[in-house]
């Protein structure tokens, strides 16, 4: 097991945002994993290996180093679901989301004590670091909270040099003046891009790549924003897991009110995929288990879910408990993918590179200790692979000492 606290920067950290002057596109060191030259790229998936925090909610300079697997761990009010939904914000954006749909209510992500500079201007900002063929991208943006939600600064950097830097020049206008690196006849390249969505994401529309700097920016942009795709953030809610439920798209909500229908396909669709999720069940559920089935109810209308005892008797959902119940739900997301779970998986991106993040608050809510390590004996197993990365919140994460692979990180309400 890796046992990590956050890394806090020494610089102090304004939650302000006023208007930065139109900088050039020029070499830069910023503090973290990709300051220094440039060294040889790895292979592999691109992979968020940081979570920056330098102001949001509760986080103030806050670095969080990411593994395949990591916990948060820590007290109630140390910033473990402010962190995940910074995580899955940076996602959304990635995806090409509008500012408003990502932050429904900025001002809950402004840290409290923050101060309105002359302008009334408050903000906060967030950022990561992605690893992977192009070698690890930085990527930090400051948006404005009040009095309107607006992106204000955006910074893109690798190997030392800044890739694309925003600015805010006019007020008055809803756009920021953006410079990319060229490196051509032309160093660099500056153009307007709208101040409600994340300029990495638009790159690809914007830079042709003609020349080897525009090809090094569209390689950057490309692995930050396939990193940050395919999130699935899950908590399930065992109280809206009991009922049967309509039949829909198969694809399973992060609250998991759907499994019955999830199940009613995935038993057809992907056998080996079942079975291994009818061995977890069997080893975290009370009494024998040979089968997890799904079969119409109210003629037809709505599906229901059962757990098979093999002597013929068959027991329903709702008779579960919350920890067998959020139990099986997390396994199933483990074992299964973006086809079957309600994550934004990139059609242009080839399976063969995608990497499913699995966002999940209280981890451990409800489950017994024996369930707990089961839980991430399977979790540990299916990140090995690849195909998977899981980030969770825990309460105290000392049941999990000597799990190989695991990177924990501690958080503290200071």
């Amino acid at each position: 097991m890796t046992s990590a606290s956050p890394v806090r920067s020494s610089a102090p950290v304004h939650p302000a945002f006023p208007s930065r002057s139109a900088a050039p596109v020029r070499p830069a060191s910023p503090p973290g994993s990709d300051a220094g030259p440039s060294v040889a790229a790895p292979s592999g998936r691109p992979r968020v290996t940081e979570l920056l925090l330098s102001a949001f909610a509760g986080h103030r300079g806050v670095r969080l180093p990411l593994g395949a697997l990591t916990l948060l761990a820590g007290p109630s009010g140390s910033g473990k679901t402010s962190a995940l939904r910074a995580y899955e914000a940076l996602a959304r954006l990635g995806g090409g989301a509008e500012l408003g749909e990502v932050f429904a209510e900025p001002g809950a992500c402004v840290p409290e004590r923050a101060r309105a500079d002359a302008q009334r201007r408050r903000g906060f900002r967030i950022g990561c670091v992605a690893d992977g063929p192009a070698g690890p991208v930085r990527l930090e943006v400051a948006v404005q909270a009040e009095p309107e939600l607006r992106i204000v600064g955006e910074r893109l950097t690798a190997g030392g040099l800044v890739l694309l830097e925003t600015a805010l020049r006019d007020p008055g206008r809803r756009t920021v003046q953006g410079a990319w690196h060229t490196a051509g006849s032309t160093p660099v390249t500056r153009g307007p891009l709208p101040d409600d969505r994340l300029g990495t994401a638009l790159l690809p529309l914007r830079v042709a790549g003609k020349t080897p700097g525009q090809r090094r920016v569209l390689a950057a942009a490309e692995q930050l924003v396939v990193a940050l795709r395919s999130v699935f953030p899950c908590d399930p809610r065992p109280e809206r897991m009991r009922g049967p439920v309509p039949t829909g798209t198969g694809r399973l909500l992060g609250g998991c009110d759907n499994l019955p229908d999830v199940l009613w396909r995935t038993r057809t669709e992907c056998g080996r995929r079942h079975a291994l999720l009818v061995d977890a069940v069997r080893a975290g559920c009370a009494g024998p288990v040979t089968g997890l089935l799904a079969e119409p109810y109210d003629t037809g209308r709505r599906v229901r879910a059962l757990l098979d005892r093999g002597d013929g008797t068959r027991t329903d959902l709702r008779r579960l408990g919350d920890g067998e119940l959020r139990y099986a739900a997390l396994a199933l997301v483990l074992l299964t993918g973006p086809g079957v779970l309600g994550a934004d998986a990139p059609g242009e991106v080839p399976d063969a590179l995608r990497t499913l993040t699995v966002l999940a608050d209280g981890l451990d809510r409800s489950l017994d200790p024996e369930q707990r390590v089961l839980l991430l004996d399977l979790a540990a197993r299916m990140c090995d692979r690849g195909r998977v990365r899981l980030l969770g919140a825990v309460n105290d994460a000392s049941w999990a000492a000597g799990s190989e692979g695991v990177t924990v990180v501690h958080l503290d309400r200071d």
